[in-house]
This record gives C-alpha cells, sequence and structure tokens, in this order.
C-alpha cells in the first residue's frame, strides 16, 4: 500500500503522516500478514523479538528464531493434515508461542479463531461449533480436560497444547499432540506454500451478540495489512523500540498493534497485573497499549501516594496540579486543541497565551519537583501510550497531559479490524478519538434517515475503508444489517467531526456497554436475569467506560407493599434487598462472568412509558433517552 492508494479518500495524507511512513519497514506488497516474518529474519535477525519472563519457563525469540519457528510449526500443521483455507480454534492467553500458533497456522494457509483460555466453557464451544474449526490449539492440558467431553469429535479431529504437557494421560478418541511435538514434526516434513490473498480469511474474532451468543468478526489479511501498513503515519516504529504489552493478544485491538509494532522490529516483553509495576522499572518501555483502566488504576495509585504525603506536601503538591491544570487548559486553546472552544474569538486566544506565559514558569518548576517523579515511576522512558477499548475520563485525560505522558486515544471496532481513528501526537485533541487513519472514510448521519450530517453535529458514525470486515462468519443476515450496499459498515456509535476531522463520541446508538477494562457486555441478557426478581419491574445498564456495571432500577411497589417491605426508596433496609436481588439473578444467569456483576444502582420513582419518552410504540426502552435523561445520576452512581 502506497501514499498513491489514498489519493481517493477525503482526507490525503499530511506532511508529518508522509514524512512518518517514509521511516516505515515497507510492508506495502505483501499480500498476507505471515508473509512479514522472512522480511523481518532479514532485516532484524538478532534483535529480541518476544520475551516472556513470568512464564512458567521463560521464553525469548530473536526475528531470525520467530521466523523459524512459525514455518517449522505451520509445517508440522501441514504435516498432521491441516489444510489450506480450513478453520484451527487457538483458546491460548499470552505467551511467544501464541504469536508462533497464530502466525503458524495462517503460514500453513489456514484461518484461526480466537478466545482466551479463561473464557466460559460453553462460550469456547459456541466458537468451536460456528467457526467449523477442525483442529483446535489450547492453553494446556486443564482447559482441554474442561473441553474435551464436549468437543463436537466429527469436527475436531486435532488437539495441539501449547504447553509441553503430554495427552497420554487423557482418555479421548483425539488426537493430542503439544507444541514442541509439532514444531519438530515440521524439521522432518517439507513446507508447501499456500498462495494467500489479501481477501482470503485471516481470523475469525468473536464479539458478543445481543442474545448472548457471539458473533464471528471475518479480518482478511487485507484488513489486518490496512493496519500494519497505516499505524506508522502516526506512531513510526524502529529496531529494539521497547514496549511492554499487557492486554490479551487475541484481543483485535492488542492484535493489530502487535503486528504493527513486530512489523517495525520492536522487542516486546509480556506482563501482568502481578509484574506491571516491576516490569514498567525493569523494561523502560517506550511504548505501551492498553484500556483505560489501566491508566485509572496508575492514576488510582499515584493519587494514594500523594495522600500518604504530610499535609503540607499535599497542599503544595494540589497546589502545584490546579496551577498546570490553568496553563495546560489555555495551552490547549492557544494551540487550537480546545474542544471546549474550537473556535476562540482573538480576547479569547489573547487572555489565554497571558495566562501560558504567565504560568509557563509555575508549570516548569511543578514539572521538575512532581511531575518528572511521576514519569520516573513508569520506566521513565514512555514517549507514546495508545489508549483503546474505550473512551478516556475527562480527568485521566488532564492530569496525563499535566504530567507530561503522552496518551493517543483511538477508536475502532473488532468489525474495523479495529483501528479507525486516532490521535496524533502534533495533534492530539483531548477528549476526541483523533483523526482517521489513512484510506479510513468517517461520515456522520442522521439516526433516523440516514443523510449525511454537516461538520459539528452528532449523529450516527458510518465508517468504510480497507480495515471494515469481510462480515460476521455464516450470518449473512447480520452482515447485511452491518454493512450496506456502498460499503458503510455502522459503528452503532453517535458522534459528531470537528473541521479537523477529529472524531468525538457522544453516546451509542447500540446497546453494547464497552467497560474501561474492553470488555463488552451486552446489557439485555443480564437486564432479563434481573427482571426475573419480583420486585424489579424496569431495569437498564449502564457503565460504559466506567470500571463495573452500574443499573437504573424501577422497582415494583405493590410487590414490596405485598411482602411488609418498606416502599421509602432510601431506606438502607430496601437498598440491601435490591442489592441482594441483583447479586442473586446475575450470578444464577447461564454463561456468568465476574465483569457481568452490578456494583452499583439507582432506584427511580417514575416508570418508564411511551407518554414520558422512554420506551417506543413497541414497548422498547429507548435507552439513549434514558441515557441523557439521567445522565446526572449515572455520573454520581460512579463517582
Amino acid at each position: 500500500m502506497t501514499t498513491s492508494t489514498f489519493a481517493n479518500y477525503p482526507y490525503p495524507l499530511t506532511d508529518r503522516e508522509r514524512l512518518n511512513l517514509s521511516k516505515t519497514i515497507d510492508h506495502t506488497q505483501l499480500n498476507s500478514i505471515p508473509e512479514m516474518w522472512s522480511v523481518l529474519a532479514a532485516k532484524c535477525g538478532d534483535v529480541v523479538a518476544l520475551s516472556s519472563p513470568h512464564a512458567k519457563v521463560p521464553v525469548s525469540y530473536t526475528y531470525s528464531e520467530l521466523n523459524t519457528e512459525i514455518q517449522l510449526f505451520a509445517t508440522g500443521l501441514q504435516a498432521l493434515g491441516v489444510q489450506p483455507r480450513t478453520g484451527v480454534a487457538i483458546f491460548a492467553d499470552n505467551s511467544p508461542r501464541w504469536l508462533v500458533v497464530d502466525q503458524g497456522t495462517m503460514l500453513a494457509g489456514a484461518f484461526n479463531a480466537v478466545r482466551g483460555a479463561q473464557a466460559e466453557t460453553q462460550e469456547l464451544l459456541s466458537i468451536l461449533e460456528n467457526s467449523g474449526a477442525t483442529a483446535l490449539i489450547v492453553e494446556d492440558l486443564k482447559l482441554l480436560k474442561r473441553l474435551s467431553g464436549d468437543i463436537p469429535r466429527r469436527q475436531i479431529d486435532l488437539v495441539i497444547l501449547l504447553s509441553d504437557e503430554s495427552g497420554s494421560e487423557l482418555d479421548t478418541p483425539l488426537k493430542v499432540v503439544n507444541f514442541t511435538e509439532v514444531v519438530e514434526l515440521g524439521k522432518n516434513h517439507p513446507f508447501t506454500p499456500t498462495a494467500l490473498t489479501k481477501s482470503d480469511l485471516a481470523t475469525l474474532i468473536y464479539t458478543s451478540g445481543t442474545s448472548g451468543n457471539p458473533k464471528g468478526v471475518m479480518l482478511s489479511h487485507g484488513n489486518l495489512l490496512h493496519q500494519v501498513n497505516t499505524c506508522g503515519a502516526v506512531i513510526p516504529g524502529h529496531l529494539g523500540l521497547r514496549v511492554l504489552s499487557i492486554l490479551p493478544s487475541w484481543h483485535c485491538y492488542e492484535r493489530s498493534c502487535e503486528y504493527y509494532l513486530l512489523s517495525q522490529g520492536c522487542t516486546q516483553t509480556y506482563t501482568n497485573i502481578r509484574y506491571f509495576k516491576q516490569d514498567l522499572q525493569e523494561y523502560r518501555p517506550e511504548c505501551m497499549v492498553a484500556v483505560p483502566r489501566l491508566w485509572e488504576s496508575i492514576y488510582e495509585g499515584i493519587q494514594k501516594q500523594f495522600k500518604e504525603q504530610s499535609p503540607g506536601k499535599q497542599k503544595l503538591v494540589n497546589t502545584l496540579l490546579d496551577l498546570s491544570q490553568k496553563y495546560v487548559l489555555a495551552r490547549r486553546l492557544v494551540n487550537g486543541l480546545s474542544l471546549e472552544c474550537l473556535e476562540p474569538s482573538v480576547s479569547q486566544r489573547l487572555k489565554a497565551q497571558i495566562e501560558m506565559v504567565t504560568l509557563a514558569p509555575i508549570h516548569a518548576i511543578a514539572d521538575k519537583l512532581v511531575y518528572a517523579k511521576i514519569r520516573s515511576a513508569t520506566g521513565g522512558s514512555i514517549d507514546k501510550i495508545i489508549s483503546g477499548g474505550g473512551s478516556l475520563a475527562k480527568h485521566l485525560d488532564l492530569f496525563f497531559e499535566i504530567v507530561g505522558i503522552d496518551i493517543l486515544v483511538g477508536y475502532g471496532l473488532t468489525e474495523t479490524a479495529p483501528i479507525t481513528n486516532v490521535r496524533r501526537s502534533w495533534r492530539n485533541m483531548r477528549l476526541s478519538s483523533g483523526q482517521p487513519l489513512p484510506g479510513t472514510e468517517i461520515q456522520i448521519v442522521d439516526l433516523e434517515t440516514r443523510q449525511p450530517l454537516p461538520t459539528g453535529q452528532k449523529g450516527l458514525i458510518l465508517i468504510r475503508g480497507p480495515q471494515v470486515m469481510s462480515g460476521y462468519y455464516r450470518d449473512p443476515e447480520a452482515t447485511a444489517k452491518a454493512i450496506d450496499s456502498q460499503g458503510w459498515f455502522n459503528s452503532g456509535d453517535l458522534g459528531m467531526v470537528t473541521a479537523q476531522n477529529d472524531l468525538v463520541i457522544t453516546g451509542r446508538a447500540k446497546d453494547t456497554i464497552v467497560l474501561s477494562n474492553g470488555e463488552n457486555i451486552e446489557p439485555q441478557p443480564i437486564e432479563d436475569a434481573c427482571i426475573r426478581s419480583q420486585y424489579i419491574s424496569q431495569i437498564v445498564l449502564v457503565g460504559q467506560d466506567q470500571k463495573s456495571l452500574g443499573a437504573l432500577i424501577v422497582p415494583d411497589l405493590e410487590a414490596l407493599k405485598q411482602a411488609n417491605l418498606s416502599v421509602d426508596l432510601t431506606d438502607p433496609q430496601t437498598l440491601n434487598l435490591f442489592r441482594d436481588e441483583l447479586s442473586r439473578e446475575v450470578k444464577n444467569r447461564p454463561g456468568y462472568r465476574s465483569d457481568d456483576r452490578i456494583t452499583t444502582f439507582k432506584l427511580l420513582t417514575e416508570p418508564f412509558s411511551i407518554e414520558n419518552g422512554l420506551l417506543t410504540q413497541t414497548l422498547k426502552i429507548r435507552r439513549p433517552v434514558v441515557m441523557d435523561r439521567y445522565h446526572g445520576m449515572i455520573n454520581e452512581m460512579f463517582q
């Protein structure tokens, strides 16, 4: 993909983007993702590509070793009978071997269907059935034992353990081998190349459906290569760039970012929550990819340290933060990066400039006394942080800007491979999701008429570009609803674009709630479970970009009266009753996950009705209207 490819798109490459792309390793002539490993082996052979210091058996691969291992695993798969363009399911968590099997399946000509090893058994079995996979790769023997009794034997005829355990003790008719055995098999058989094209299916990544059944997003090699070939316009990588990885590798956001960063010869170290703070200091990452919850936890840790200081130091730090906040907000306006004031008047700009100049020396002192220590706690080398999987809270965006840590928030969906927009370091418009990646079109349309809206007006976000999925696997009806005849994908999100094409997310037209840890929650099945309680008349789940779910509840007052319970909605006993009801019903729901927990709620005195505009004529709850009507109450829930 060359820069001329983007000539027909509405947002031509800027000089800065063109310069950044000129610094990257070129993969534009490739037709499939796994082709890049031989290119990288030639260019970055002795550079460490992957490292997992906290694994049971720590593993490290240079680019030469990684390329060899991928080729051997692919050859081993072929020797075991895996055919081109058939499915291989991968249920495993982060490790260098994960990438080997991911890329090995693709190099063998197959596509894969991926999910983490910790997912519910029924969800994994549903993915197996839908994907039609003929081979299964699992984390270890423990997971295989959990699945083996229900694996559809007519479909799966090969199981590979990512660990080096033996499957001989397992009483199963399935052929079970381990990772090392597959690699060894590859050493003794010839490799048969498969001529893959950009339109060939590379992977299925499953997203939650409104019925609770996951849908398989079909991402082609072309979809993924778009990310590899365009992310460099935003962040040019370089040989040995230190990257710390904490998100699940099977997650679309982490996966595409990994593909891009590795395509540029980075050195990626896998970490986890337990070792994260320690690894920040030890490996001093220059780049990180994570979800808002991680930045929130870092912020909370810093705030905790502040509160442990003496009252005098706390007062000094708070004063410096207040003055730095004024400096930063003034700087935004002067630089044309204030979303609250996109078109400042001459007097507003002049006032901000005076304030910025006046406060600059104080901000510099604060940086030396306080903020430099905060940056040091993150390793002291972070140049760029990419945040996705949900919006970054306003106070977090502001705090990290004050302390000098550059967070580039992006936007996208699994269906768009996933990145469509991301802030640029030279145009970091806080509270926005940034400008489109090269080759990506964003259109804002009226929610009802689907007619395009002018700049600055809020509406439904449509997306078109090379990263948009082929469709939902074996679900043409859902595909037709998601992608129109002109190739526009309905994001289900509401937003607007600025005159400089910064995308601003303002709400959701669809039901899915994305928590700050990146987990997607479909509210309907959980609401259906809660409504089983005799005391709950109506309920709407909330929690977009929060740590956990909350709920707006219309109680059944008659049921409370009949049970001789207080109808005072502020009574502690009544509140405890609803807390217990929510906990019981959610936990009793099939497929319960810890992220399904409702940790906070508010009781409403007014039912949702057609008359007050909160129900449709067909008695469906109008979620966007509910969110708008009770936004103050929702905000209070999560304070």
